[in-house]
């Protein structure tokens, strides 16, 4: 057994943060080429569908970061 090896703790965290900043860049220019808030869409106005489609986005975003990184 290899024991606590602080390279792949501070590997691990590193590749987290680089996957959740490109998540949030991401997230955040699909937000900006939509014709509408997004937010106030789903919150304000109660559009289910939307809030579904960004919901499919985001794990399929997710996804295709965890896989780049991995």
């Amino acid at each position: 057994m290899a024991g606590f090896q602080p390279a792949a703790l501070f590997n691990a965290l590193l590749y987290a943060v680089l996957g959740i900043v490109v998540f949030a860049v991401s997230f955040s220019v699909w937000d900006r080429l939509t014709p509408y808030d997004l937010w106030k869409q789903i919150i304000e106005e109660k559009n289910i569908a939307l809030a579904i489609l960004v919901g499919f986005f985001s794990l399929g975003l997710s996804i295709i970061i965890a896989s780049a990184v991995h």
